[in-house]
């Protein structure tokens, strides 16, 4: 996929409060001009995720696989406060020169739904054929169904939810809480702050991402003899220092709030009313060992589309099972790619 800058030059205000003179949204899409009459397939990304989806779900995006980005015209949006080029806390604020750390407006899910609607524009697409997304991708997906009801014409919701449960939002909290607790966070001196802090948040939702069955099959001790086990541990060590490395804690702090607004019945009437106005033919997919968003949950607001089928698929690797279960997706996402 190729990589495009979008600038948007006009004032953008968002819901929570606070405005930019403009904004700056990094997207990735197949590698030519959009003609009318292409299908496209939408996707929205994940929390730490970036706009290449052949990076991070490569058995399934890209030149002659299943979401094939030379059949279809595909695009996938960078996040408002993601670091990965759109406008982020650590985009520079061009009254200091430095960046914006604190001083970025918070940003909801709808706001960045808003953003990937300028770049819809900008690109001539009026109707998009499949949009798909997983968690918080998910949440875009949702929400961009409602906001837009004429233009999605089918929406497959992965691994989410209609309404943020307070599990998630204690979660988010206690992430927050350790970017907090490194004392580097609040100094603002370089977008290094709060890194010991943002491998510590890493690793608290790394536990909540998984489960313990995929624990006990990628991380069990090899010795009948350990004295200390160290393996999983190890893990978690890893992954925090993996992501240090390519994001930032202060665009993590924000994410973690836009994950907090999500609630498409707010202003609507309540959820409820809310996915009434969903006119995509849709599918919910839920993952059996998911603890983020129990099956439960997502089988509840599949009820509440009216055009919409609910699967659920078999993973030992809790919520992240969107990312790794890609031979069961591929049996439900096909058929939906083949009616376009």
């Amino acid at each position: 996929m190729l990589k495009q800058v979008y600038t948007y030059k006009l004032k953008f205000e968002f819901e929570a409060g606070g405005s930019l003179p403009g904004l700056t949204v990094a997207y990735h899409c197949s590698p030519r001009e959009y003609r009318q009459g292409d299908k496209v397939v939408w996707i929205t990304h994940a929390l730490t995720a970036n706009s290449d989806a052949e990076d991070w779900w490569p058995q399934l995006v890209g030149p002659g696989k299943l979401i094939d980005t030379e059949k279809y015209f595909v695009v996938c949006v960078n996040m408002l406060t993601s670091p990965y080029g759109s406008s982020s806390p650590s985009s520079l604020n061009p009254e200091t020169g430095k960046p914006f750390y604190f001083d970025f407006p918070k940003v909801t899910v709808r706001d960045i739904v808003r953003a990937n609607i300028l770049v819809r524009k900008s690109l001539g697409i009026e109707k998009i054929d499949f949009l798909l997304g997983g968690s918080i991708g998910g949440f875009q997906a949702l929400e961009w169904c409602i906001m837009e009801p004429e233009v999605v014409k089918q929406a497959a919701f992965i691994a989410t939810c209609s309404r943020v449960t307070p599990w998630v939002t204690a979660g988010m909290e206690t992430q927050r809480m350790a970017l907090e607790a490194d004392q580097t966070f609040r100094q603002c001196e370089s977008l290094a702050g709060g890194a010991e802090g943002l491998k510590c948040a890493r690793g608290q939702a790394l536990i909540s991402y998984r489960h313990f069955n995929g624990y006990e099959k990628t991380q069990a001790e090899e010795s009948d003899d350990t004295l200390f086990a160290d393996r999983a541990a190890s893990y978690e060590r890893y992954q925090g220092r993996k992501l240090v490395n390519r994001f930032d804690a202060y665009s993590y702090y924000y994410l973690t709030y836009a994950v907090d607004s999500h609630n498409v019945g707010r202003g609507r009437g309540g959820v409820e009313a809310a996915l009434k106005q969903v006119k995509a033919k849709s599918v919910v997919v839920a993952i059996d060992t998911d603890c983020l968003f129990p099956v439960c949950k997502q089988r509840e607001f599949a009820e509440g589309i009216e055009d919409c089928r609910y699967y659920e698929i078999k993973s030992s690797f809790g919520h992240d099972g969107f990312l790794l279960e890609y031979a069961q997706l591929t049996e439900i996402i096909q058929p939906m790619l083949e009616a376009m």
